[in-house]
């Protein structure tokens, strides 16, 4: 039907299913991209963002940035930013963060953008990731 927005893509994932997904999901990804993760503390978010800078040549060194706000990683193609949102206590704290600098990266990678409120740039692709009944698995909404 036209002007229907696309149903979000949802599976559960194992940890290594995560992973793999993630690399997948940095090896094809455009030059540019915004990509928000958004969920629960300990949902993953932070392990799909490894992944997917692992995708984009950036080696293993990616880690929760929540005490620097912001890492930087050296991608194959250019720079990755990846920004956790969660020690804002408002979006006006966002806006001493460089977005305009962040967003010339070769991708941007945002962990809790609710908290960024309109300082966080537009997605290209949005990530939920939530707890279920299996801790070992995790649902993954891609939008």
């Amino acid at each position: 039907m036209a002007g229907r927005a696309a149903m979000p893509e949802r599976r559960l994932l194992g940890e290594a299913e995560l992973e793999a997904e993630g690399e997948r999901i940095g090896r094809e990804l455009p030059a540019g991209s915004v990509l928000l993760f958004e969920g629960d503390l300990g949902a993953g978010k932070t392990s799909l963002v490894r992944a997917i800078v692992r995708g984009l040549g950036g080696g293993d060194e990616a880690s929760s940035p929540t005490y620097a706000l912001v890492h930087h990683y050296h991608g194959a193609r250019g720079p990755v930013y990846h920004v956790d949102c969660y020690r804002l206590r408002s979006p006006d704290e966002a806006a001493d963060l460089d977005w305009e600098a962040l967003g010339d990266a070769d991708a941007l990678l945002v962990e809790w953008p609710e908290r960024g409120g309109a300082w966080v740039p537009p997605a290209t692709r949005r990530f939920r990731l939530a707890h279920v009944d299996d801790p070992e698995r995790r649902a993954l909404e891609v939008t």
